[in-house]
């Protein structure tokens, strides 16, 4: 089912299309938004605004050693192959405790692909873990996307499948790459490589979807008021 075109429904796709929020690098419109009532699927813009608001969130002395990636530079990571090292030095990720990389099934550059996982360095264990909420669908594009990695992370890291927690529909991977993520960041400082995502279930992610959608509403109202009429 698509939204409404321009040319049939023109007010109502404008409504869709108009942004709701800036924030830092990303740009939120009224149709990402909507992607969070569900049932949908999340697209990049939504994963990457939530990646950038949990890095914008942890304390200064842990935001420095984690690196949250967006869609495009992960997607870039996976397509580049050794091309990357030079275009990923500004983000020292040699000397970063954990990376997060949401990784797509999408094997082209062109937005797309039908599958969203969650790949995590832990420079600590040195190896990555790839959390994938339908087992091995994204294996073979988080194992690309280790080894182009690699070339530029000390101790050449080991790869290995790890277990996550299961979607029960087609459409919540990107709710659960998310759940995923937040959970590292919040528990990896607190207990090293001892993690559990047990918490996260089909109930807990239909509330994450509502929370997100609070917190961009929130965000967008506090932008509004700061920038006066």
């Amino acid at each position: 089912m698509g939204w409404p075109s321009a040319t049939s429904c023109p007010r109502a796709a404008c409504r869709m299309d108009q942004v709701v929020l800036s924030y830092g690098d990303c740009l939120l419109r009224s149709s990402d938004v909507a992607l969070l009532d569900g049932p949908h699927w999340l697209n990049d813009n939504i994963i990457g605004f939530i990646f950038e608001f949990l890095a914008s969130t942890l304390a200064p002395s842990t935001a420095k050693r984690v690196a949250l990636l967006s869609p495009e530079v992960s997607q870039f990571i996976k397509c580049c192959g050794n091309d990357v090292q030079e275009f990923l030095q500004p983000l020292d990720l040699p000397k970063k405790d954990l990376v997060l990389l949401p990784v797509n099934d999408n094997a082209g550059t062109e937005a797309g692909g039908t599958h969203w996982s969650l790949l995590a360095y832990l420079r600590s264990a040195r190896e990555f873990l790839h959390y994938d909420s339908a087992p091995g669908t994204n294996a073979p594009h988080a194992r690309l996307m280790a080894r182009n990695l690699s070339s530029m992370l000390a101790g050449k890291p080991h790869y290995r499948e790890e277990e996550a927690p299961a979607q029960h529909n087609s459409y919540d991977c990107g709710m659960y790459v998310v759940c995923v993520a937040q959970a590292l960041c919040e528990q990896y400082f607190r207990g090293g490589n001892n993690l559990s995502l047990q918490i996260i279930t089909p109930q807990y992610v239909t509330l994450k979807r509502s929370e997100w959608k609070e917190i961009i509403r929130g965000l967008g109202s506090h932008s509004k008021a700061t920038c006066g009429p």
